[in-house]
């Protein structure tokens, strides 16, 4: 800066404190009372704002510090359980929080760096990663329920069941969807049970209460087991799958460009096994 800058700065701040903070001669310069006393307060704010900045320039130079996920409880099993023991020994100066539950909640207002939700679910003005495929919904039923109540032909013989049914962060209850050629079948159901995650759904299905229509992944180890039979199956509605979303590409710290990578990397590995 310039003398004259200099000059002007302090005068200006002088006005702003409305004392004199400065003793100036044509030889010297040097602090009044008022100046010293307002140095020795200033000084350590100084000192701390100086900090602050550091700390904050270096969360955006590396991964390092709080990491705060939303995502429904399903997912956790799915798509984090499998990465999280990597992730963190990769990362070992990120501290990964999961704030599992079906809430849809605003990022920003929430202090989340992101959330994993269905892409329908995502509003426009994120920015979404693919994790997964395209995957359907599917309608599963214990092989002992199905014994006993028989299995479901049309949408229409679902008012003969039991379906147990989800309901969503907004309060409405989730009809079932079905895809018949280019159109799209929402079909309203009753049933014993009323949950707010798909994974009390799958439990209580293999446990033979009734019909319930989850996300493929979700049932899929149940069915391979033998627990859940699928029905239905040829006119399954799809979803996108399931993304990452963010509030924008100029916001993504080094730690939130971490956990992508590495979510986009196993994704890409249990693609190719």
């Amino acid at each position: 800066m310039t003398p004259s800058a200099v000059s002007q700065a302090v005068r200006a701040l002088e006005e702003r404190v409305g004392a004199a903070l400065l003793f100036r001669t044509t030889r010297s310069v040097g602090l009044t009372e008022a100046g010293q006393r307002f140095f020795d307060r200033a000084a350590p704010a100084f000192g701390e704002l100086l900090e602050a900045a550091a700390a904050a320039r270096d969360l955006g130079q590396r991964p390092a510090g709080l990491l705060r996920l939303s995502v429904p409880r399903g997912v956790v099993p799915l798509l984090l359980d499998p990465v999280i023991a990597s992730f963190c020994n990769a990362y070992p100066e990120i501290e990964l929080e999961i704030v599992a539950s079906a809430e849809m909640v605003d990022l920003a207002a929430g202090g989340f760096d992101a959330g994993i939700r269905l892409g329908e679910l995502i509003a426009p003005d994120m920015i979404a990663v693919r994790l997964t495929p395209p995957f359907a919904y599917v309608v599963v039923a214990s092989p002992a329920y199905l014994a006993s109540r028989g299995v479901p032909r049309v949408p229409a013989d679902l008012g003969h069941h039991a379906c147990l049914r989800f309901r969503r962060s907004t309060g409405a209850i989730a009809t079932w969807l079905f895809k018949t050629g280019d159109k799209q079948i929402e079909v309203a159901v009753s049933g014993p049970l009323i949950a707010h995650d798909y994974s009390t759904l799958v439990g209580a299905a293999e446990r033979g209460l009734g019909l319930a229509q989850v996300p493929a992944p979700l049932a899929a180890a149940a069915i391979a087991a033998g627990r859940l039979e699928p029905v239905l199956a040829d006119i399954a509605a799809m979803t996108p799958g399931m993304f990452l979303y963010h509030v924008g590409r100029r916001q993504v710290l080094p730690k939130l460009r971490a956990l992508i990578d590495h979510l986009t990397l196993a994704t890409a590995q249990r693609a190719s096994q």
